[in-house]
């Protein structure tokens, strides 16, 4: 069995359901049996032991099922708000993926409850903060392992109620314990992994905006293609550079706008045309902004760095997470820490600051649109009203500027963060569930910088009466801009079309 990001996708924003395959369910319980077998007469890390620090500590065999419950219970400690809902199925999603490797020696019951609330949309409550991300997410997925109990508390269509209310609706039973279920529910990676996994779909769907806002500025300010050619960006050997250039020829196919610089400034005949009357000087520029001209160079890295934490983000869907790993095909059972988030932390802080770069861009191309002194073709804060007494967008850039300065605070890595704690037994640890909400954060301001943006240029393709010159990609958007809000022209509030703005580029390609 495996969970990729496409499956992800549809069972968070689609109608996809979780389905076991005969396989996996096989190897899950012939991964518990020998777990039984071999823990019979042997000393093994939270089957007959304390947690953490307390492993020195041997559990009395009468006290072994009170064991798991005490380490779920007592870890339910989480504060602040709850994580949205999506998140808290993706990271259901992962626990599953965990699971799904045959190698944490839990009782089969123990998947198909977290599969029934994967399907049937049982939340369990998650507070945001708790994990350090170092035994895993252990404070927050205790907090699922709580409801898979029957305890605690669960969003269930719209309503949060007793865990034991909803299960008894809906004729389900809570988890048995059996040897180490306990453990095994709130020693891992998953939460972190979920909210980068949704993390992930975002990022890929900002950075497919933000390649169709670069050829739609270039359209606007009738740039030369040659920024886009094959030639040009493969001579630079960067896969994401190359990648953003293929895409962008793609998007402006069909574009009326864009000029071919060998059919004006390389060729004689037309040269007197585009200067001044005195011949001295380019009526039109003969290389645009960076933020126009440089798109592939700046929103390559950004594909590079997105193209490997999906990679990573589905391995670590895919990876046994939790300790100790239970390992029926050597017939052992090794202790070591694989519940450890440094891959997910990184790439979060990595994925972070790419988007910091992808918002930073998308202001100073709206600046360019803004500020007519630098486009030289378009009306101060594209105002087509009464200067001095309409004001166009000159307030919403404010909206986009300090959105985008905020962003560039949240850059800051949280991976370097480490706090020793747990007595010290945790003493360098990833804060990799942080890291992954910071950059829920960024992404969060970055569809609101867009939506800036995207108002902005549907306005300057008014201003300059181009709308039936465009691309039929960046034509397209222009259309669903259109139809969300008219023609600025008057003074009126636009915080609502904003808000419908964001919620299309949101929704529009996931």
């Amino acid at each position: 069995m495996k969970i990729d990001l496409q499956l992800v996708r549809n069972i968070l924003y689609g109608d996809g359901q979780l389905v076991w395959d005969d396989a996996t369910q096989k190897g899950i319980a012939e991964c518990y049996e020998f777990l039984k077998r071999f823990s019979s007469d042997k000393v093994i890390y939270g089957i007959n032991t304390g947690f953490g620090p307390m492993a020195q500590w041997r559990v009395e065999d009468s006290h072994l099922r009170e064991l798991q419950y005490n380490i779920i219970r007592s870890h339910s400690t989480g504060a602040g708000a709850p994580l949205d809902d999506i998140f808290v199925r993706a990271a259901m999603l992962a626990r599953v993926g965990s699971f799904a490797q045959c190698k944490s020696g839990i009782h089969p019951e123990l998947v198909a409850l977290l599969t029934e609330f994967i399907n049937r949309g049982i939340y369990p409550f998650i507070p945001k903060h708790g994990s350090v991300g170092a035994s895993g997410d252990l404070v927050q997925l205790a907090h699922i392992a709580l409801c898979l109990i029957g305890e605690g508390k669960v969003h269930y269509k719209g309503e949060w109620r007793h865990t034991a209310d909803v299960l008894k609706e809906c004729g389900l039973q809570p988890i048995g314990i059996h040897i180490r279920e306990g453990l095994s529910c709130t020693n891992g990676t998953s939460v972190m992994t979920g909210i980068s996994a949704v993390n992930q779909l975002h990022a890929e769907n900002l950075l497919h905006w933000a390649t169709l806002a670069a050829v739609w500025m270039n359209e606007i300010a009738g740039s030369y293609d040659d920024l886009m050619a094959a030639p040009l960006n493969e001579c630079r050997r960067h896969g994401g550079q190359i990648h953003i250039a293929e895409l962008m020829r793609s998007l402006s196919k069909g574009s009326k706008r864009l000029q071919k610089r060998e059919a004006l400034l390389y060729n004689g005949e037309k040269l007197d045309d585009l200067m001044n009357d005195k011949h001295t000087v380019f009526k039109d520029k003969v290389q645009a902004y960076y933020s126009l001209r440089c798109a592939p160079q700046i929103l390559g890295p950004i594909a590079d760095t997105l193209a490997y934490s999906r990679m990573v983000i589905e391995g670590e869907m895919n990876a046994a997470s939790d300790n100790p790993i239970v390992d029926p095909v050597t017939q052992n059972v090794y202790h070591g820490g694989n519940f450890h988030g440094d891959y997910i932390s990184l790439e979060a802080d990595k994925m972070k600051i790419a988007l910091v770069r992808l918002a930073m861009v998308s202001e100073r191309q709206l600046n360019y649109l803004c500020h007519d002194r630098i486009n030289g073709i378009l009306p101060p804060f594209l105002n087509l009203g009464t200067l001095g007494l309409n004001y166009g967008i000159q307030a919403c850039q404010f909206t986009a500027t300090s959105t985008t300065a905020e962003c560039q605070t949240l850059a800051m890595p949280n991976y370097v963060h480490s706090i020793p704690n747990n007595n010290d037994n945790q003493d360098i640890v990833s804060m990799g569930t942080n890291s992954a909400e910071l950059c829920t954060q960024v992404i969060d301001n970055c569809y609101q910088v867009l939506s800036v943006l995207f108002m902005a240029m549907a306005q300057a393709v008014d201003c300059l009466k181009i709308a039936d010159q465009l691309a039929p990609a960046t034509k397209e958007q222009y259309d669903a801009i259109r139809a969300i809000m008219p023609t600025i022209i008057d003074d009126t509030p636009f915080y609502e079309e904003l808000a419908q703005i964001e919620n299309h580029l949101r929704h529009a390609l996931i």
